[in-house]
């Protein structure tokens, strides 16, 4: 991602009018993205708090015929900082894990900051899970395999989706994070250290937190901020997956031991060598290695059909 910036002369993201950001972002992840093959695509509305959201069903190759019947299906919930990312953003990703997985993947695009501003993101993304496991067998899903996932800021909606979730009894086999970012109080030692220079800066972190949080009070509200929430009983197990080289490393391994002391499932894997944004970097050999490591939780959780209860496992 760094050498494609110095390459492509594209200036970073933070510095432009946040409409021309978007676009650039989108630019970027198409070219370290790459082509990634996926059997189909289906085109859809879910619904959001206020109103239908765009969204896309990935179907991988081994789920082509209709007699498969009903398999696992991860949300995913593409990250941006509440400001940036899209459908097109994550199209790769949503390709490679789909594929390597063996699962549906449904990609929803929440409404973005500062248009929508906290909570609109966090109530779109419960609300397209309820959507998911309510229309579950239009998508060929088996409800008993639904998870949530996303990286950084869909790693933090990710989070809340699947509190929610418990606290509604609603079905999550899994919620997948990924880098996420979970605490917007607290300024780690990691935010301090790798602020700088390694593609996710604190010039745009600052600058998304004033987009979607405006409202300083607002950032101690655990919807904001999942490490001062208290974990609901019943929450799906959780894998956390960080970037040695990344600001939000210290909060995310925070959160998974918050989870972990709170009698939640929990693996959390750190990353070595590598910066925020390497799940979209499918070009780079460590980077293609790391997400087809995730794929494998992915697959593990949600592509076979379970036996028992969540605590049998």
């Amino acid at each position: 991602m760094l050498r494609l910036q110095r390459l492509t002369r594209e200036p970073a993201i933070e510095s432009l009018p946040i409409p021309a950001g978007r676009r650039a972002m989108d630019r970027q992840a198409a070219l370290v993205g790459g082509r990634q093959p996926v059997a189909a695509i289906r085109v859809l509305q879910v619904d959001g708090a206020a109103g239908p959201l765009d969204a896309r069903l990935y179907v991988p190759g081994a789920l082509v015929p209709a007699d498969t019947g009903p398999s696992g299906l991860l949300v995913f919930l593409h990250g941006g900082g509440m400001i940036y990312g899209s459908l097109d953003s994550h199209d790769a990703v949503c390709r490679f894990l789909a594929e390597r997985a063996g699962v549906r993947v449904l990609a929803v695009d929440y409404r973005l900051a500062p248009e929508h501003r906290f909570p609109a993101a966090v109530d779109d993304a419960a609300a397209a899970y309820r959507w998911a496991v309510t229309h579950a067998a239009s998508l060929d899903a088996d409800p008993a395999r639904i998870g949530v996932g996303g990286d950084s800021a869909g790693g933090l909606l990710s989070a809340t989706t699947a509190a929610t979730a418990a606290r509604e009894g609603l079905p999550c086999a899994l919620q997948l994070l990924v880098y996420p970012a979970t605490d917007m109080v607290t300024a780690s030692h990691s935010r301090e250290v790798f602020g700088r220079g390694l593609f996710l800066t604190t010039e745009f972190m600052d600058l998304a937190t004033a987009s979607y949080l405006p409202e300083e009070a607002d950032r101690a509200d655990p919807r904001a901020s999942p490490q001062l929430a208290e974990p609901p009983a019943g929450l799906a197990p959780a894998y956390v997956a960080t970037a040695a080289l990344d600001p939000l490393r210290d909060e995310g391994e925070a959160y998974a031991a918050k989870l972990r002391a709170a009698g939640v499932e929990v693996e959390c894997r750190r990353f070595d060598g590598q910066i925020h944004g390497f799940l979209n970097v499918l070009v780079a050999p460590s980077s293609r290695a790391a997400t087809e490591e995730i794929a494998g939780v992915v697959a593990r959780s949600l592509a076979t059909p379970r036996t028992g209860s969540r605590q049998d496992r």
